[in-house]
């Protein structure tokens, strides 16, 4: 490896200019803000990377300020001036990957840095700009819903801080575009979304089914906060949702006025989950989603003795609990003629309740499924548990219908 050396910054440049020249610049960095600066609103850092935009290759930079990232896309004449300015003036550090080497510039004077040049580290970039995923709202195209939750800005770039919301947005509209050849397809759908929340995901959905699938619909978000709902509604009046408005409204107690054909429930606490499935099996809703959330009536029936070596560590109880929970409720929905997957919602980096129920209303019945969900029961240890209870008109009826009573 070649001795440090000191060159000015010129001749540093002139080694970017050049890589850019022949499309072998794979990466720079640009780091430790100048003491004693003047600038105030410096960013920590500065990082490029190539990708490519529509067929031609470009820069996109991603400046850190504090917890947030921003992102800009440049052409190479633009990054070079970009990297002009800020090296020497704002960054003590400068960095830059090629496949043929490595340079690292250390500003130690006015004008004059030191160079360590190294073997390089750095495998040819993928340039595809989203990184081989598809979103159904992809980014760096504007979405005005999103930009007013604060999960983009109005030019369409995802935050940093809210990346995470934006792989869970995009997630679950795929679940959502892959059940909608189960709803009706020649009129309105209706859709009740029960605990709506902030509604980052009731938008959402208006969004994919309005704006890229062309439907008309009718979507209630309903939530106990009266605060939440008003904020809700003021936004889709700004962005005139059509057929989505917001109400003030209790799970268990909701009455909707005509045909359900999609309920949705994300994040309803306990027992909560299961007054929006008994709902949702009451209107016959042909489909049904749910993301169950703190199960602890289970974990409040298991008893230790049933799985000692499992059940008596807690945090395993905790566990175990919450896949009973759901479990339950798959069988109990097969057995009232929903074919039901429970699949995972997100990666487990994002959030721990990653589980989503997906419910689709069958005209036939299914086979032996009520003895399988009895069976589970016995299994637990249970007698019953929230959601048959809720349903235990429903489950009668379907028990004399097959004979049993």
């Amino acid at each position: 490896m070649p001795a440090p050396r000191e060159c000015s910054l010129t001749e540093f440049l002139d080694l970017l200019r050049e890589s850019l020249a022949r499309d072998a610049c794979w990466g720079v960095v640009l780091s430790q803000p100048c003491r004693g600066g003047t600038f105030a609103d410096c960013p920590s850092k500065l990082t490029v990377r190539p990708i490519e935009l529509s067929g031609s290759r470009c820069f996109q930079l991603a400046e850190r300020r504090g917890k947030q990232e921003f992102h800009q896309n440049l052409a190479a004449d633009e990054l070079l001036i970009r990297i002009t300015s800020e090296f020497g003036e704002r960054f003590e550090q400068a960095d830059l990957f090629t496949p043929d080497a490595d340079y690292s510039a250390r500003v130690i004077r006015q004008g004059v840095a030191r160079v360590t040049c190294r073997k390089p580290s750095k495998s040819a970039p993928a340039l595809t700009h989203d990184r081989g995923k598809q979103y159904l709202i992809p980014e760096g195209r504007p979405c005005p819903f999103l930009a007013e939750i604060g999960v983009m800005t109005p030019s369409g770039q995802v935050k940093a801080a809210k990346q995470a919301k934006f792989r869970q947005v995009n997630r679950f509209l795929e679940f959502v575009d892959d059940v909608l050849p189960e709803l009706p397809p020649n009129r309105l759908i209706r859709v009740i979304d029960f605990g709506c929340g902030k509604s980052y995901l009731t938008f959402a959905m208006h969004y994919l089914l309005t704006k890229l699938r062309g439907r008309e619909v009718e979507i209630i978000g309903l939530d106990l906060k009266a605060e939440v709902v008003a904020d809700c509604q003021r936004i889709a009046e700004k962005l005139d949702c059509r057929g989505l408005r917001f109400e003030v409204g209790d799970i268990a107690g909701y009455a909707a006025v005509g045909p359900v054909d999609l309920s949705v429930s994300l994040h309803a606490c306990d027992t909560a989950t299961d007054a929006a499935l008994a709902q949702a099996v009451r209107w016959k809703a042909k489909v049904i989603l749910a993301v169950p959330c703190c199960q602890h009536e289970v974990f409040g029936l298991l008893t230790d003795d049933s799985l000692p070596g499992l059940l008596r560590h807690g945090i395993l109880k905790e566990r175990f609990a919450a896949l009973a929970t759901d479990a339950l409720r798959a069988a109990l929905l097969e057995a009232i003629s929903y074919r039901t997957q429970v699949v995972e919602f997100i990666d487990l980096e994002h959030t721990p309740k990653n589980l989503l129920l997906r419910a689709i209303r069958s005209d036939q019945p299914l086979a032996n499924v009520f003895e399988r969900y009895e069976q589970l029961k016995q299994q637990l240890g249970l007698r019953d548990f929230a959601l048959e209870r809720l349903l235990q008109t429903e489950l009668v009826a379907l028990a004399r219908n097959r004979g049993h009573v």
